[in-house]
């Protein structure tokens, strides 16, 4: 262990959704130090150019590394796709992106028909036109861009008539392809898996990204020797340039943490 390896990780995303990755990293590594950075003044990402995309995300690296983090989880797949190549060129940290895991619902699938709900941003991007290029050819992948859903996440309207409408609406377009896996591909949506699975049932098996990311993150930090062993209790700093309340709901009773409102 080196003295870096004390230094907290960073995470990003364009709002709240990233905490359900932060969850998935923390019960992995309960001893890791973490700065999360919620940009929720601009979601959703998905919408944005490739452009302002890329300049977002180098403003939130930016900002996480003048916080000393030793590496940075990109815990959106809007900038993850869009942005990652360039940030691992330009910048001497470790990065961790996420990517809708469609390789597992594809390997596994018995009807050979998948769905991805995800963000217009990342169905568009050239990462996943390369990453879906390689999935095997007698497979399908049926597309849905979750509009509107993000928004209903970040102004706290996670249970609510018109997330409940939106949905179904979303899903019934999917159903419609005989799928037996749906792909999450947004961080924000593994905070629907039990409206969803109401929606399509328990035949259809739901997939997200949030256990392997943790996984990768352990391997990359073991590798660099940043593995934090220290005993002591782990401390998380929450910052948004939005309204504190509904990050403060979603991360629950999780303990040593503190919530900041931040002017970015």
């Amino acid at each position: 262990m080196n003295a870096t390896s004390k230094q907290p990780i960073g995470i990003f995303d364009s709002g709240i959704g990233g905490t359900s990755i932060w969850k998935e990293i923390h019960q992995l590594l309960p001893k890791e130090n973490s700065i999360y950075l919620a940009d929720s003044k601009n979601a959703p990402y998905g919408q944005k150019s490739e452009e302002k995309i890329l300049e977002l995300s180098i403003k939130n690296t930016e900002f996480l590394l003048n916080k000393n983090c030793k590496l940075i989880v990109v815990a959106c797949n809007t900038a993850t796709t869009n942005a990652i190549e360039y940030l691992r060129k330009n910048y001497n940290v470790p990065f961790i992106g996420i990517e809708p895991a469609i390789k597992p619902a594809s390997i596994n699938s018995k009807t050979k028909n998948i769905g991805i709900l995800a963000t217009k941003g990342t169905l568009n991007s050239s990462l996943f036109a390369t990453t879906s290029n390689k999935i095997d050819q007698e497979v399908t992948i049926i597309e849905q861009v979750g509009e509107g859903l993000v928004e209903l996440i970040e102004n706290g309207q996670l249970i609510s008539k018109e997330m409940t409408q939106l949905l179904t609406n979303h899903l019934q377009k999917l159903l419609k392809h005989n799928i037996d896996y749906l792909v999450l591909g947004c961080t924000h949506y593994p905070y629907l898996i039990s409206q969803i699975q109401e929606i399509i049932g328990t035949d259809i098996t739901i997939v997200d990204s949030g256990q392997a990311v943790a996984k990768q993150i352990k391997k990359v930090l073991e590798e660099n020797s940043l593995l934090n062993f220290r005993s002591l209790k782990s401390n998380h700093i929450f910052y948004t340039n939005t309204n504190t309340k509904v990050l403060e709901f979603v991360l629950e009773n999780n303990q040593n943490y503190s919530v900041k409102k931040l002017d970015f």
